[in-house]
């Protein structure tokens, strides 16, 4: 603007001379300024846009990762217990069901936790099972054969007393006579008292003699069990056999922590031996069979064990401490002592003990 144009817009502006310019006001000025810095077109005070819906991608997220989660859970259950120090594999783990029936598959794996002195049973399915005969489920009785339910019943009881006493009795465990086992056996069964006496008074029993097959003994001076507890798990089942006998089977798995006689040390080694036994036992009518009240006869009786000795037969249990690697086993057979879904090979009734090792696959 000139000096002239300037000197007539003062002079027009203090005259009030009509069509005069007016200088905009503070107000009208920051409004213009901020329409100028305002990018579009000024929005009308009707009109409305309404707000972008925000993304919930997170919550998304977070719903796809809790329903994998749950099927993780239902899928491997005791592995992810185990993950998040729930169920450590230790002592303390909860106790599962009794076995009513066979089961169909073996155990899960467990976390890969090493036994010790306060946790013999650490890093097994056996962490988790009962102790002693609470381990060892009996069925229901009903009338069956020559027995009422009342007969049924005391033959099963007899019958778990009779696994107690041959495979839980401390005595027997450290390698006493089985006398209470021995008390419930006719004794009018020839060939089960030949049995007796040979694998009992032998110091060199064969596979068809060892004492291992019916009872569990280990050397006192070379073994010790880690505390006063076996872990067991199995049950009985029974149907009317011969004569109308009632014929009690019996399939439990024993698991015996032990470790070196000399070994006193807090860091001792710990041995789990794992003893899976089938007796089939018949409680025979006395009007058919010779017998005595109170016993029954062994209509057969098998062993399957890992960690309790790869050479001849001794008659007592040899885990193998510090020695492991150097056992001779059979690689081509592997097995998994803690698998109950499989039956033993009873052969001809019994199964031997002696160089024929299988490799266990955990124990």
């Amino acid at each position: 603007m000139s000096e002239e144009e300037w000197e007539r817009f003062l002079r027009e502006s203090v005259a009030g001379v009509d069509g005069a310019p007016v200088e905009p006001s503070a107000r009208a000025r920051q409004v213009e300024r901020q329409l100028r810095e305002r990018s579009g077109q000024p929005e009308g005070w009707r009109t409305y846009s309404p707000a972008r819906p925000r993304r919930r991608t997170g919550w998304y997220v977070t719903g796809l990762v809790a329903v994998l989660a749950l099927l993780v859970v239902a899928l491997f259950p005791q592995q992810v217990v185990g993950w998040f120090g729930g169920d450590d594999g230790g002592q303390d783990a909860a106790p599962l069901a009794a076995e009513s029936e066979s089961p169909q598959e073996a155990p899960g794996a467990e976390r890969d936790l090493p036994p010790t002195l306060a946790e013999p049973f650490r890093g097994s399915p056996a962490a988790r099972w009962a102790d002693g005969a609470a381990g060892i489920t009996v069925p229901p009785a009903r009338a069956t054969g020559w027995m009422d339910a009342a007969q049924v019943e005391r033959a099963l009881r007899q019958s778990r007393d009779f696994l107690v006493a041959a495979g839980l009795n401390s005595r027997v465990l450290r390698g006493e006579r089985p006398t209470k086992a021995i008390a419930l056996l006719n004794p009018h069964q020839k060939d089960v008292q030949e049995y007796l006496r040979a694998s009992l008074s032998s110091k060199a029993p064969t596979g068809k003699t060892d004492p291992l097959l019916l009872f569990s003994r280990f050397r006192p001076e070379q073994s010790r069990l880690v505390g006063d507890v076996v872990r067991t798990r199995g049950r009985l089942t029974y149907r009317e056999g011969k004569h109308g006998a009632v014929e009690v089977t019996a399939d439990v798995t024993f698991v015996y922590p032990v470790t070196a006689a000399g070994d006193r040390g807090r860091d001792a080694e710990v041995v789990r031996t794992i003893v899976r036994r089938e007796v089939v036992m018949s409680w025979d009518d006395p009007a058919e069979v010779i017998t005595e009240p109170g016993t029954m006869s062994l209509v057969s009786y098998a062993l399957d064990m890992v960690n309790g000795g790869c050479s001849a037969p001794t008659g007592y249990f040899e885990p193998p401490f510090g020695t492991a690697d150097e056992q001779r086993t059979d690689e081509a057979r592997r097995v998994d002592p803690y698998d109950r879904s499989k039956p033993i090979d009873t052969g001809d009734g019994t199964t031997a003990t002696g160089n024929d090792c299988a490799t266990a696959t955990r124990s």
